[in-house]
């Protein structure tokens, strides 16, 4: 793993994290909510390393990225956060991967600079909006309810939550070590920068209708985070797509099933520069 210390947008130090030989084909890692880059840790030791270069970015206010009190709700500040480790890394033609709340990163990105070096867009259990009624309409019953816990200040109460939702991330029971492992980083996030990604509202819908790259939608069928209603959704306003649901799978299917993910990345990678 090289990693680097890049500045993003406002100024943010961010930490990127990669593996690969420099000169492969390109795949940018983005995280969820309150996670980061060790999320895709089964991608970095599989091998998918020796054939891309996989990047992953801790995004501002996680894991080892500063973590400013404010700039969270600005679309060209995410942009340019992106922007900045593509440029940075000469990441040309990269397939970008986002996972749930990095839909809407990855949406802020193309919304702001387009798809003049993108080569395709992967979204995995992700939104494509927030904040508004119907897009609260496509989360989790179990998830809206922790929402409470997970942005509170008292410690045991906010580490509690993140716990159940650490969990409730999976299908199946997650092995102990590596649940704590994932609450560390989980915790690493603080809560006033969760409630402060919660607070957004904004609706990407349009970015995906007008995307020219392709697009690989992966849902796991049991997601209990992200509805995989959302997948049939964001089919419809998408031209060129293709669906992979994953039974038996929740809201990490690149975890809970690696060996289905990595390969589907791989063809999709390849696919996308032909």
């Amino acid at each position: 793993m090289r990693t680097h210390t890049i500045e993003g947008g406002d100024g943010v130090g961010l930490h990127v994290a990669e593996a690969g030989p420099t000169d492969a084909p390109p795949v940018l890692l983005l995280h969820g909510y309150s996670q980061s880059h060790r999320s895709w840790s089964e991608q970095f030791d599989s091998s998918l390393a020796d054939e891309f270069r996989l990047v992953g970015m801790d995004s501002r206010g996680h894991g080892e990225s500063e973590k400013p009190h404010e700039a969270y709700d600005e679309t060209e500040s995410w942009a340019d956060d992106v922007r900045a480790v593509v440029e940075s890394l000469g990441l040309d033609d990269v397939v970008i991967v986002g996972w749930s709340y990095a839909g809407l990163v990855t949406l802020d990105y193309l919304s702001v600079y387009g798809t003049d070096r993108v080569a395709g867009v992967n979204l995995v259990g992700a939104v494509s909006a927030i904040g508004t009624e119907a897009a609260t309409a496509l989360l989790g019953e179990t998830y809206v309810g922790l929402m409470g816990g997970m942005t509170s200040t008292d410690a045991e109460e906010s580490v509690e939550a993140l716990g159940s939702f650490v969990r409730l991330c999976r299908h199946d029971e997650i092995p102990v070590d590596e649940f704590y492992r994932t609450l560390g980083f989980t915790v690493a996030t603080p809560p006033r920068v969760r409630d402060a990604l919660r607070a957004r509202t904004l609706d990407h819908r349009d970015v995906l209708s007008s995307l020219d790259v392709p697009v690989l939608l992966t849902h796991g069928v049991e997601d209990r985070v992200v509805d995989v209603d959302i997948v049939d959704q964001h089919a419809e306003l998408v031209e060129d797509v293709r669906v992979s649901r994953y039974p038996q799978t929740g809201h990490s299917p690149f975890v809970e099933s690696p060996e289905r993910f990595d390969e589907e990345l791989r063809e999709f990678v390849h696919a996308c520069r032909r």
